[in-house]
């Protein structure tokens, strides 16, 4: 007893101990660890597990190796010049695929020193650059992780995700880049990757960006030129030596430097990637303003494609050479400029939106709207000879106010009477603002949009000295049709879509035409722009050929505008400030007219001197002098009075209301009135007797010219004055 006794005693001494030995810090410690090991590596074991299954099923559900050589990112779009010359390739191009024994060694080895030096070595995830995701993740932004990418990584994000830098996306990413490393070899993944990868400049694969930049195949390379290819996928825009051959060349030298680290050129290899010739790409700035304007009409002119295509413009080479080089030398320093021409049919010949558009992709030519100043004034005349004004008239130049608006010319002096061929050549704004409020500013505002202006007008009287604001190629458009003797101008940058096979997809059809004005109203204005660059605001415009056109300025010389047509190209500029500042000395008869001018003296060279027709072939209504050949003879006139009784003709001494509204005694000549009777009153003459002798309702010159039998012409009155002040 005493010693069974005794042994327990010791065993409950040792639990005691060992429950003491256990409540110290260290026993604790120890304790927590083994269990964060174990339920650690159970935690692993899972996560392992997962990961695992989630591989096996990417891979599993993954195309094949064929099916991947097979997709494409995008539509390809060529586009040609009206001669069919390639002007530019945009969309995604493709050179031709290269196998994995045709891409040259230093190629595979400038990509993996700069883009993965652990290439061959990892499973698709490198540890290291993991890690740092996880440090930058946790320390860092958590949206963007950024600079841990394999090369199988970018495989998989550019084959099967998007861009969107987030850690959801990179999880994926890496399940994808194991899953092409389970069931493709390290040569397969880097031919899928340098045939597949973004080089910049619409360049997928290294062969398309070798043709591009390089003008040669990807297997001819050189070092050189390889390591300025493989720095293109950091940053394509940025790197891109289209764009800049600094920043290029010294992207390629990091390649360079860091190939020699990794032993992967000899370090006595000497490469300078300065000497490096470069394709050049002639008018590839300035032809964007074009393309961004054109192609965008294809979601309008084909069914939903996306096999590649070439498209046929009507672009002149050449021309959008000339105005480029227009615009690039006549637009004021820290100001822009902006060009559209087009064809007399509206085929647009050159446009340019800006002088770079490197700097600044904002098309000028079609989407600003500026004040026109007064080239605006095309539109308040044209409304004006279309309501009877010839460019003969006599109107006064003289102060006018105008529902509290009073315009001021810009010599700041009124000139008094002149015709309104001069009016328009000097650009009196005091008559335009007489005309404008004479014909109705809202006839001015209904001209305009005849003539195509798309933007919303005002009726203030102002509106004459063109206070809308209008798009260039809107106003372009209104002079071309001015060129087309009156009629309908439609603007088209397409002439045709083809596929790469050949099939033909559109083909334009010149639309309708439409006659806006009649002959002698196109006669009219084009004898008024004629005269305005022959002796008056745009001289400047002269070409040393019959030019029209219009000069315009706004207030403070925030804009400058010329527009005009000569053998059947008409050419509107722009120029002017973004931020609508002032322009010191810009008037849109110095710089725009220059500019104009050196354009279309290149874009008419080859076409025939064409001689404008001016001459008014004017209507009946307007040949008279006065309104009397308009209302006849008063004396041949037989009236009804209100009970129905016949008026003979001559009773003109009563009261009587002629067929337009006024009264006819106005009208009359008092010589030819009858003579007063005895008692003061006048005395109608006899009525008129046929050759029977029997009385007649009518005398036989009224049944004469009413039957169409000849007659004896009767003397033209007295012509009316040849001035006519506007009130």
């Amino acid at each position: 007893m005493d010693k069974r006794g005794s042994r327990r005693k010791r065993s409950t001494r040792q639990e005691r101990a060992q429950r003491a030995a256990a409540d110290t810090p260290q026993s604790r410690l120890k304790l927590w660890t083994r269990r964060l090991v174990i339920w650690g590596g159970a935690f692993a074991l899972l996560a392992a597990l997962f990961l695992g299954l989630a591989v096996a099923f990417a891979a599993r559900s993954m195309p094949n190796y064929y099916q991947l050589k097979a997709t494409q990112t995008g539509q390809t779009i060529v586009v040609r010049a009206r001669d069919g010359t390639e002007i530019v390739e945009l969309g995604p191009s493709f050179g031709k695929w290269l196998d994995a024994d045709e891409i040259p060694q230093l190629m595979k080895d400038a990509m993996v020193s700069v883009e993965d030096r652990r290439f061959y070595s990892h499973l698709g995830i490198d540890p290291w650059r993991t890690g740092g995701a996880i440090i930058e993740g946790i320390t860092g932004s958590r949206e963007r992780v950024g600079g841990t990418s394999t090369i199988t990584q970018q495989l998989a994000r550019n084959v099967f995700l998007n861009n969107n830098r987030s850690l959801d996306r990179k999880l994926r990413e890496a399940v994808l880049a194991m899953a092409l490393e389970a069931k493709f070899s390290k040569e397969q993944i880097l031919e899928l990757y340098l045939n597949k990868v973004y080089f910049g400049g619409g360049a997928y694969g290294i062969d398309s960006a070798s043709r591009k930049f390089f003008s040669h195949p990807a297997n001819e390379l050189s070092v050189a030129e390889a390591a300025i290819i493989a720095g293109l996928v950091k940053a394509p825009s940025r790197y891109s030596p289209t764009a800049d051959v600094d920043a290029a060349v010294g992207r390629a030298s990091v390649v360079l430097r860091l190939m020699k680290e990794q032993g992967r050129i000899a370090p006595d290899v000497t490469v300078d990637p300065s000497a490096v010739k470069l394709k050049e790409e002639s008018g590839q700035n300035s032809v964007r303003y074009f393309t961004d304007w054109a192609l965008p009409q294809l979601d309008l002119l084909l069914p939903d494609t996306t096999e590649p295509i070439e498209v046929w413009t009507t672009l002149d080479v050449g021309m959008q050479r000339a105005a480029t080089a227009s615009i690039k030398s006549n637009t004021p320093k820290g100001a822009q400029g902006a060009l559209v021409s087009m064809d007399r049919d509206g085929a647009v010949l050159a446009l340019v939106g800006g002088t770079d558009y490197v700097q600044t992709n904002y098309n000028r030519a079609t989407d600003a709207l500026r004040q026109p100043g007064s080239a605006w004034k095309l539109f308040v005349y044209l409304a004006a000879l279309e309501a009877g004004y010839t460019p003969d008239d006599r109107v006064v130049d003289t102060p006018v106010t105008i529902n509290g608006w009073s315009p001021r010319n810009s010599s700041g002096r009124n000139v008094g009477e002149i015709d309104l061929r001069t009016a328009f050549a000097y650009s009196i704004n005091t008559v335009a603002a007489q005309l404008g409020n004479e014909v109705g500013f809202g006839t001015v505002a209904s001209m305009a949009r005849r003539f195509g202006i798309s933007t919303e007008i005002n009726t203030y009287p102002a509106m004459v000295l063109g206070s809308n604001e209008v798009r260039l190629i809107d106003m372009t458009r209104a002079f071309a049709a001015v060129s087309a003797g009156g009629n309908s101008v439609e603007p088209y940058g397409i002439l045709k879509v083809e596929t790469a096979e050949g099939d033909l997809l559109y083909q334009h059809e010149q639309a309708r035409s439409a006659q806006l004005v009649p002959d002698y109203v196109a006669a009219g204005i084009t004898d008024l722009l004629q005269t305005a660059v022959a002796t008056g605001t745009g001289r400047a415009a002269q070409i040393g050929r019959p030019v029209a056109g219009k000069t315009g300025t706004t207030s403070s010389n925030k804009d400058g505008y010329f527009v005009g047509f000569s053998s059947g190209i008409t050419t509107g500029v722009w120029m002017g400030r973004d931020d609508n500042a002032r322009v010191g000395g810009l008037a849109g008869g110095t710089a725009p007219a220059r500019a104009f001018a050196a354009y279309m003296r290149y874009a008419v060279k080859d076409r025939p001197v064409e001689e404008f027709d001016t001459d008014l072939q004017l209507p009946e209504w307007q040949l008279e002098p006065d309104d009397e050949y308009m209302l006849g003879d008063p004396e041949d006139y037989y009236f009804i009075d209100e009970q129905g009784n016949l008026i003979e003709p001559g009773t003109s001494d009563r009261q009587r209301q002629d067929p337009f509204g006024d009264e006819f005694d106005r009208t009359l000549d008092p010589g030819r009135a009858p003579p007063p009777g005895p008692n003061g009153q006048r005395v109608p003459p006899p009525a008129p007797r046929g050759a029977d002798g029997a009385p007649q309702a009518v005398g036989d010159d009224f049944l004469n010219e009413a039957t169409g039998a000849r007659r004896e012409p009767r003397p033209q009155p007295t012509p009316r004055p040849t001035s006519r002040p506007i009130e």
